[in-house]
């Protein structure tokens, strides 16, 4: 459907038969900033028949998705939030090259209408782009209720383009939103942009830059547009003209860039200047003196205490709902997949399924799916408090209240919640991380949020301790936790300064103002994320299920003493005797792969009465070093698979995966080892 040169008109035709009716196509991009409610328009337009994937060769996620109206089916295209085109992050070139070279009929640009002067810049750049542009002045509501009042026909008089206010929330607006589009795609409409260039003082360098470079520059590139980048230091522009002018062009031109490097003050003082006259001619601000609801909110919920407490409080009712709800229901769809898998081992032998079919069936398929169901309630509740939080302004306060603390492990406030939210269980956790836009903080969160002990890994833990440790094992299960969480801060550390240490983090983000949230956006942001979950990391959950249960069935038909897990755990003998463990503990640990509970169901199965034989055969130091491998071991397969997903990376995985596995080791060798030696002291 994309073309990269547009034909004599701008609808684009698709027929389905020679005898069918030609339906037409119309292609539009939406962009706009993060936060001004461009993911609330798009679902309302898509709803479920939304596509998502990745942009090619890139992480950042892609939607697309369709909507038809009178015979004309629209492609919409959800662009990245972006402040501006200037190509300084993944986002923002993303979204320039879209336009530039897959030409979209229509663009259209969302800002918030209660902000103007913040949102317009981005129409501003996108103005001076190739594709026809609409103004969709979104959460007018909002604007309305914070005195700001926006005249549409005066701006849209003063732009040249059509400009349609929207409450996108009640689907105010959507219809006249496509009826724009629709003109301008058509050409019906007569389309005469106002673009701002640059102050007067420079103009006359701008028009002899566009006299140098005009003859070289190639299509989809707008002549005017790519010397404007120059002026304003694009590194990527800089390179592709290079690549295409003669030596002699290339030195006048460095000779023009050279002597006014100022030029780029006048480019930004251009856009300001216009974006204020804009304003100024349709925009009517409230009286000076009066608080908005957004004013008196953050005044509470930014301030460094007051701002602290109330996330507090907030996280304790997301725990609340996670382990009052959520718990109980995984707990009930944990009982009901493993009696279904139960009956159904012992039901089909009865009709001559052979026996390590039936077994396959039951713990290996419905085992390994199971577990995925069990997840389910969890990361619905993390989902629908999310998309709550991010809706109606407050995920952007939690951050900036965070941001200081996190920003020491070169964090930023975004990732608070994700990691916090490991302590329930870490596939949400790291599911989380797609909140936060830049690509080295998100990868960093990835590999921290396993660092955080999940309830799973705090149950196995205070269960081996009061079976190992006695009256002891309360004051050393809270110092497990507490190692952990060093862990993690030394971790975070050591990554951001010598593996990710390349990118900088930095952390901008608008403050918008408080909205209702919208019950349709919502809903869609939960159930993309759990269908995303169920078809990517319930896929490697089940593999990896599977191949455990091979090895602890094979080729003992089910006696994990002849398994080749046993197997595999004897050859780790040796490496269990530096920290005091034999090869069984080796075993149960390999098995807490799958699920962390597994670790209590195979040292049961080993050990039968775990207390008692387990205390016989282990010292008290070399018990202690397997709560502190169990504390520090690698993630379940759940929160792997989800690590691959979010990262898109089997390196990044890998390097996560790999870092437990070393701590985990070398904290067991140096706790049992320091702990004979005291004991022997």
């Amino acid at each position: 459907m994309h073309r990269h040169h547009r034909s004599e008109t701008s609808l684009r035709r698709r027929e389905t038969a020679p005898s069918a009716v030609e339906v037409e196509t119309i292609v539009v991009a939406l962009a706009g900033q993060p936060n001004v409610g461009k993911s609330t328009i798009f679902n309302m337009l898509t709803g479920l028949s939304q596509h998502v994937g990745n942009w090619p060769g890139k992480t950042i996620e892609r939607k697309s998705g369709s909507y038809e109206r009178d015979g004309v089916a629209f492609h919409v295209v959800d662009l990245p939030g972006t402040y501006s085109l200037t190509a300084s992050s993944v986002e923002e070139r993303i979204a320039r090259d879209y336009v530039l070279h897959e030409r979209p009929d229509v663009v259209v640009a969302v800002v918030d209408a209660a902000i103007p002067e913040r949102s317009l810049y981005l129409l501003a750049e996108l103005l001076l782009l190739p594709s026809p542009v609409v103004l969709v002045m979104n959460m007018m509501d909002v604007a309305e209720s914070h005195g700001v009042t926006i005249e549409p026909r005066v701006l849209e008089a003063a732009l040249g383009i059509p400009v349609v206010p929207m409450v996108a929330t009640r689907s105010d607006g959507v219809a006249r939103m496509i009826d724009a589009v629709a003109s301008v795609a058509s050409r019906s409409y007569p389309y005469e942009p106002r673009r701002p260039t640059i102050l007067p003082a420079h103009e006359e360098v701008l028009t002899k830059l566009i006299a140098l470079i005009a003859s070289y520059v190639r299509d989809p590139y707008p002549v005017e547009w790519v010397a404007l980048k120059l002026l304003e230091g694009d590194e990527e522009i800089h390179s592709m003209i290079e690549s295409l002018v003669p030596p002699d062009v290339s030195e006048a031109m460095h000779r023009v860039l050279f002597q006014h490097e100022d030029a780029v003050l006048d480019i930004a003082g251009a856009r300001y200047a216009w974006i204020g006259r804009m304003v100024r001619a349709a925009v009517v601000r409230p009286r000076v003196g009066l608080v908005g609801l957004t004013s008196k909110l953050d005044a509470v919920l930014t301030h460094p205490l007051w701002g602290t407490g109330a996330l507090l409080a907030v996280l304790a009712i997301v725990f609340a709902l996670t382990y009052l709800v959520g718990a109980p229901l995984q707990e009930w769809l944990d009982a009901l997949v493993g009696g279904y898998g139960a009956s159904l081992a012992s039901w089909a032998p009865t009709v001559g399924v052979p026996v390590w079919l039936a077994d396959l069936v039951a713990n290996g398929v419905v085992g390994g799916a199971g577990m995925v169901i069990t997840f389910l309630p969890i990361l619905a509740i993390f989902f629908l408090a999310l998309g709550v939080l991010e809706d109606t302004g407050y995920m952007a306060r939690a951050a900036f209240v965070t941001d200081r603390f996190m920003h020491h492990m070169g964090l930023h406030g975004k990732s608070f919640m994700p990691l916090l939210l490991g302590f329930g269980c870490n596939v949400p956790a790291v599911l989380g991380s797609r909140i936060i836009e830049e690509r080295r903080a998100r990868i960093l969160t990835i590999l921290l949020a396993p660092m955080v002990p999940c309830a799973a890994q705090l149950a196995v833990v205070t269960i081996l301790g009061a079976a190992l440790l006695g009256q002891a094992a309360g004051f050393v299960v809270w110092a497990l936790v507490a190692l952990n969480l060093v862990v993690l801060a030394g971790l975070g550390l050591a990554l951001h300064r010598f593996v990710l240490r390349g990118e900088a983090s930095v952390f901008i983000m608008e403050l918008p103002l408080y909205h209702r949230p919208n019950a349709r956006t919502i809903g869609l942001y939960v159930w993309r994320n759990i269908v995303a979950f169920l078809q990517k990391a319930g896929s490697v959950i089940l593999v990896a299920s599977l191949v455990v249960w091979f090895l602890s069935y094979f080729p003992g038909g089910g006696e994990v003493t002849g398994s080749y897990l046993a197997v595999i755990g004897r050859a780790l003998a040796p490496l269990g005797r530096l920290m005091g463990l034999p090869w069984q503990v080796a075993v149960a640990l390999i098995t807490s792969f799958v699920a962390k509970e597994n670790t209590i169901a195979t040292l049961g199965v080993l050990y039968g009465d775990v207390a008692s034989n387990m205390r016989a055969v282990l010292t008290p130091p070399a018990a202690l070093a397997l709560l502190v491998v169990q504390m520090l071991f690698v993630p379940c397969v759940a929160t792997v698979a989800a690590m691959k997903q979010e990262s898109g990376s089997w390196k990044w995985t890998a390097v996560g995966v790999g870092t437990s596995l070393l701590l985990a080791l070398s904290a067991g060798v140096a706790t049992y080892q320091i702990g004979t030696l005291i004991a022997g002291g």
